[in-house]
């Protein structure tokens, strides 16, 4: 994607106020509704405000990772992810390559519902740090992923209006109990003019799942690609704001009238760490991904064989690795 344009231009990325429609307004419902489906359709990317997510929780979780990312190599080390059959745990600098010719330049850890280590696929238990190491970190983190988790769900309810859908249809894929969703946190190192352009945050992807939300700090770096013009585009934090994108398996389940756009996160020049927090909503593995009937126009035939949400997220798991 080096050589593709990367002038700034005007590439609205829209904002959605979700508070109507958690207040039970059945009118602003139907607008947001409306707004979230030409968002959907593109840029496939949008923030909301207006949720129930607290800012001092948002706060505390990244002070605790910003702590959690200072211990030492080996502590975080003995956290890897490669202990772990469901991508829990910790992952080092460099270690994922999303777009060729560049290594992530980030370090992460995951987490998810804790579930036993024989469970089913992208489900197991967590790996924590021990308390002493990092005070607070697996209460506060917990209590954001069940905040975040919700939030997705009511993200899926407005999903389902918009695609005039019942709003529930979506319910037993995300908010059964085999469910698989995860939460990804990342530290990006401080870039030096010298690194900017050699290196990617998050390398261009597209993400392989339903929907992702982001929490990102006021540094940003999350750029989106405008097809059409060959351009990328700075998404600009927007205080207490996440960031909403659609995803392959939600691009493919709509017919491709949702679009899974392509992204990546940059190295702007800083000297300050950066954070962002990325919650990944998968759905229930054996969901089978097939044209959605309000999805298909008189005529049309589905652009896609049906796939079951495991063996589409398989697929795509083995390749980024």
């Amino acid at each position: 994607m080096g050589s593709l344009a990367e002038a700034p231009s005007n590439l609205q990325i829209p904002l959605i106020d979700i508070s109507g429609y958690l207040a039970g307004d059945a009118t602003q419902a139907k607008k947001i509704a409306s707004e979230l489906r030409s968002a959907c359709m593109a840029p496939g990317f949008f923030q909301i405000t207006g949720h129930q997510v607290p800012a001092s929780l948002r706060a505390e979780l990244l002070s605790k990772l910003s702590q959690f990312f200072a211990l030492p190599a080996s502590t975080k080390q003995a956290l890897h992810r490669s202990q772990s059959k469901c991508l829990r745990g910790y992952e080092t600098v460099g270690e994922q390559k999303l777009e060729g010719g560049f290594s992530d330049q980030k370090e992460g850890f995951m987490i998810g519902p804790d579930f036993p280590a024989d469970a089913l696929f992208l489900q197991g238990p967590n790996q924590w740090p021990a308390e002493e190491d990092a005070p607070g970190l697996r209460q506060v983190y917990t209590a954001y992923f069940e905040e975040i988790l919700n939030l997705s769900k009511t993200m899926f309810r407005l999903m389902a209006l918009s695609l005039n859908l019942e709003e529930t249809y979506f319910d037993e894929f995300v908010g059964s109990k085999d469910s698989i969703s995860m939460c990804r946190a990342h530290r990006y190192p401080p870039t030096t003019p010298e690194m900017a352009n050699k290196s990617r945050g998050i390398g261009a992807h597209t993400d392989f799942g339903a929907l992702t939300l982001l929490m990102q700090d006021d540094i940003g770096g999350l750029e989106v690609f405008h097809k059409p013009s060959e351009t990328w585009h700075q998404v600009t934090p927007i205080k207490d704001a996440f960031v909403v994108n659609i995803g392959d398996m939600m691009e493919r389940w709509t017919n491709n009238m949702y679009t899974s756009t392509l992204h990546r996160v940059i190295s702007p020049v800083s000297t300050k760490d950066r954070y962002s927090v990325a919650f990944f909503n998968e759905g229930l593995g054996h969901q089978l991904i097939e044209c959605i009937p309000t999805c298909l126009q008189p005529g049309e035939k589905p652009r896609h064989e049906p796939i079951r949400a495991e063996d589409h997220l398989r697929a795509r798991y083995g390749n980024s690795y």
